[in-house]
């Protein structure tokens, strides 16, 4: 066995046995070179083999030290709850190690310059890195069509206001949708329609005619793991998306905010498909990393550039976030804490799977098949009160969240169904809230026999 090796076994063990405790600061590599009797060299990278394991963190000029151990975070349990509700990631699988170290590596690498104002487009840096990233996903834009804001919403804010080159006012919107997006645009008066999505997908002879009549600014979708549906388009819809979207000349606003979350073959954006002319790619990282992170990207078509840059005005988002973002993808760490998130929400989502496979016999809830992502909707019999019904589930501890909110307020063909999200739903759990939800409905619709 290679010497550097003896010295990596040697201190994971100590690690693990308390010997060195959490933050305790390792032998300097001087220091350690006599211990172990061997060179400098042998042991700067057995500490640097450990750092990458994320057992031990180097801070400049400083030297080595056991990472903290990090206390239990919220506890989605916490009261005996089951939460269904919560759309924020699970702080469990938040990637504070890494994270710490992109940080730590980007104030090395930048210095001073992250504590400048920086440009209204974004660090630099990251926007040639965001071209790669983004190309992953069939999404191929030169850097000066990247600019960065202050996550995803900042973006739909203000491509509303915004003129598009097409001179048309209204904004065309699935129903349901983000509904943090529909309270905005009704709250600033902004003209707004709806078009009904369902799980089977959208009505595109529907959507053709809205796109030819009815003075479309832009659709604002989400075409991959929906909110609050769960569920993606197939390839030949956002191929006629993309279509559509040329020949009527209205833009499309792709929200694919959980692309990173899903792993099915063959689901390239509608991006894809319209060689960059009136579609607009927004990313956010907030669902993978931590939503207080509230970095995002958008890729423009050239003719919306200027516009949308006057409209931002200013560099709005932090300096340090978006170098250390930069680091995070480009060291591996983003893909590598990708897979990992990817696998827990998938575990949790074949567990709500078969949690309503198990529950469900006399089928009172609907539910499409979705294996990605964070939501799944339960869809109710229609003579379920479901006000009542999430309030008995919430005096149950089981938190769920109504479909109504998801709509815009004066849409009238609303479906009925809860949105479960699996984000916060510890696994352990998941079939004792399917099978009260499953009860309670059944207790709601014997009340109204």
């Amino acid at each position: 066995m290679k010497k550097y090796l003896d010295i990596l076994a040697d201190i994971e063990r100590k690690i693990s046995e308390g010997q060195f405790e959490s933050g305790q600061k390792l032998p300097s590599v001087r220091n350690a070179a006599k211990i172990y009797s061997c060179s400098v060299s042998t042991v700067t990278r057995a500490y640097t083999e450990l750092e990458s394991r994320h057992m031990i963190y180097s801070i400049s000029q400083s030297g080595y030290y056991v990472v903290e151990k990090p206390g239990k975070g919220p506890d989605a349990a916490e009261g005996g709850q089951i939460d269904f509700a919560s759309a924020s990631p699970d702080p469990s699988l938040f990637p504070y190690l890494d994270f710490r170290h992109a940080l730590n590596q980007a104030l090395d690498t930048y210095q001073s310059h992250l504590f400048t104002c920086g440009e209204a487009e974004g660090l630099e840096r990251l926007r040639h890195t965001l071209v790669s990233h983004f190309a992953e996903d069939q999404v191929f834009a030169r850097a000066e069509r990247i600019i960065v804001t202050a996550g995803a919403n900042q973006a739909l804010e203000i491509l509303a206001k915004m003129p598009f080159p097409n001179g048309k006012s209204f904004i065309l919107v699935e129903q349901p949708s983000y509904d943090i997006y529909l309270r905005y645009l009704e709250a600033e008066g902004i003209p707004v329609c709806g078009i009904s999505r369902t799980t089977a997908g959208i009505d595109l002879q529907q959507l053709e005619e809205k796109f030819k009549h009815g003075g479309i600014k832009f659709f604002y979708t989400m075409s991959r793991y929906h909110s609050p549906l769960g569920t993606s388009f197939s390839r030949e819809e956002r191929k006629a998306i993309a279509r559509l979207a040329g020949k009527y000349d209205v833009y499309v606003v792709e929200d694919d905010y959980m692309a990173d979350l899903g792993e099915e073959p063959g689901t390239d954006p509608i991006y894809a498909y319209n060689g960059m002319s009136h579609v607009i790619y927004l990313k956010s990282f907030s669902k993978i990393i931590f939503p207080g992170l509230r970095l995002g990207a958008a890729v423009l078509p050239e003719k919306l550039l200027k516009a949308f840059c006057e409209y931002k005005r200013y560099a709005d988002t932090s300096q340090l976030s978006q170098a250390a973002l930069e680091v995070y993808i480009k060291s591996g760490m983003y893909e590598r804490h990708k897979r990992k998130i990817r696998s827990q929400y998938a575990d949790r989502i074949r567990e709500l799977n078969k949690a309503v496979l198990r529950h469900n016999g006399s089928g009172l809830i609907d539910i499409p098949p979705v294996s990605s992502g964070l939501y799944v909707p339960f869809k109710l019999p229609k003579k379920v009160n479901l006000e009542r019904l999430v309030e008995r589930l919430a005096a149950k501890k089981i938190l769920v969240v109504s479909s109504k909110r998801f709509y815009l307020s004066d849409y009238r063909e609303q479906e009925k169904f809860l949105r479960i999200s699996i984000a916060r739903a510890q696994p352990e759990r998941i079939e004792e809230g399917v099978r009260e939800i499953i009860g309670e409905v059944s207790r709601e619709l014997k009340c109204l026999v």
